[in-house]
């Protein structure tokens, strides 16, 4: 049983103040694994003190003293990845090919992060002015449990780089995760007070940070309900508030696609991440005259994505994160069959084989209309949902059909074809006849998928305030 009694604060691990105690589970077996005990608004407090306080230090560092930090912090990180390799599979469920690129990119990320700040300029020209790019004050950084330990150390890769000191309030359910990376960025060596990690629940630790009038910036990754609520609690003190949110992510079969190639693309897309991302491709658009074909691909692919024990190599997709997680995907499967959509594969309950565990089986419907609850609503699991249509403007049309606009996917032999196709699609990010992630691109959502970029260039900007300085100078 693991015992989590310490949070961090300026350069130190320290009892929390709030006193509450939060069960881990094992979601492969349901079994408690641990505990840790919560922060609470004293404890927001002390580290927004601490990072107020260390916010000079941190914000004239020079570019050459930022990137050591990250330097140590990737190193630091990279030290602890079978710790914590281990811990993603223990207490989040992560099949083991998912689990070691997330072991990866919690490392990767920083080194990204390094790449954009090696050459940026902070310092130009507009006109007669001298614009200088300045650090935003004191973040405040809200991690998730989908992917905690490369949440953490990417929004704070990007925060010090900025030369924001910053304030991590990561998701309660992950504090194995938590407590390794953690202990990776105390032996980095970095400043006091240039980082602070108070593991606490959204509504009491989050809520804090979001409405304190120290913290300057939130940075934030989950659900869209909760991210208007940050932004409502931010608005008193007009806080800079960067939100990567939900999606309902259209993937577009072109007429002309190969299916015996497309359709492992389409399964992988919508199924990533056990089902539990953001940017999953859960909306399959289909011409309507290929469907039945489509349909029969599916059922010959779906076996290459089974459900399993994490533990085992031939596992695709892992448990969902907790019963209640569970609990909701299936409310989701049940609602498409009241609603009349008509089961491809999966369904209610277990996958066979397995009696305990909070696994789901890969679900895939068809028959879906656009205005079914389960093509509107982000399910946030194994559950896709194939939707016909009758020619590429009503492919368009249904694909933008959404309050959502995070990512997208376009799949068709003509590249230029899909390239048009994708152009007059509203989402932050559309990969075309491709799953890869490129580091370098902005990365976040329209309408209400987010507000502002993470990654990159535009990621960093995030962190940085425009300051223009008028006058003569000299030669």
């Amino acid at each position: 049983m693991h015992t989590i009694d310490k949070i961090y604060i300026n350069g130190a691990f320290v009892t929390p103040h709030g006193e509450e105690w939060f069960d881990l589970f094992n979601p492969a077996t349901e079994q408690t694994i641990g505990r840790v005990r919560l922060a609470d608004e004293a404890d927001a407090g002390a580290a927004i003190a601490a990072a107020k306080a260390a916010l000079p230090r941190i914000a004239s560092a020079s570019r050459e003293e930022r990137l050591a930090w990250l330097a140590r912090m990737e190193t630091a990180v990279r030290k602890r990845e079978a710790e914590l390799f281990d811990a993603v599979i223990e207490e989040y469920g992560a099949p083991i090919s998912r689990a070691r690129w997330m072991v990866d990119y919690a490392a990767d990320v920083i080194a990204h992060t390094a790449d954009v700040l090696r050459d940026y300029p902070f310092a130009r020209r507009a006109g007669t002015a001298e614009v200088t790019m300045t650090p935003v004050g004191v973040a405040g950084l809200i991690t998730p449990w989908n992917a905690n330990a490369s949440f953490i150390t990417g929004k704070l890769a990007t925060a010090l780089a900025a030369g924001c000191p910053a304030v991590i309030k990561p998701s309660e359910m992950s504090a194995l995760q938590t407590r390794i990376v953690t202990e990776a960025l105390h032996e980095a060596d970095l400043p006091p007070g240039a980082f602070h990690i108070v593991t606490g629940r959204g509504d009491v630790v989050g809520a804090a940070i979001t409405a304190h009038p120290d913290v300057a910036k939130i940075s934030f990754t989950g659900s869209t309900a909760v991210g208007k609520a940050i932004v409502r609690a931010g608005a008193d003190t007009l806080k800079r508030v960067t939100l990567e949110l939900g999606g309902k992510s259209p993937t577009i079969v072109l007429d002309d696609a190969d299916f015996a190639e497309v359709v492992p693309m389409v399964l992988q897309a919508g199924f990533m991440n056990s089902g539990q991302a953001c940017i999953a491709g859960t909306r399959v658009l289909v011409p309507a005259a290929r469907k039945a074909e489509f349909e029969a691909h599916i059922r010959d692919a779906i076996g290459q994505f089974p459900a399993g024990l994490p533990s085992d190599p031939a596992t695709a997709i892992g448990p969902m994160v907790s019963q209640r997680q569970w609990e909701r995907v299936q409310r989701y499967i049940g609602v498409g069959l009241e609603e009349g959509a008509t089961l491809v594969a999966g369904g209610p309950g277990r996958p066979d084989g397995l009696s305990a565990g909070w696994f789901v089986r890969p679900t895939v419907f068809t028959d879906v209309r656009n205005d079914m609850t389960i093509a509107r609503e982000e399910i946030f699991g194994p559950v896709l949902s194939i939707i016909a249509y009758r020619d590429e403007a009503d492919a368009v049309a249904i694909a933008n059909d959404t309050t959502y606009g995070l990512s997208a996917y376009v799949m068709g032999k003509d590249a230029e074809r899909a390239r048009r196709v994708a152009s007059r699609i509203a989402s932050g990010r559309v990969l075309v006849n491709t799953l890869a992630h490129e580091p370098k691109a902005p990365f976040g959502g329209f309408k209400q998928s987010g507000l502002g970029r993470e990654y990159g260039t535009f990621g960093l900007e995030a962190f940085l305030e425009p300051k223009s300085t008028l006058g003569v100078f000299a030669a």
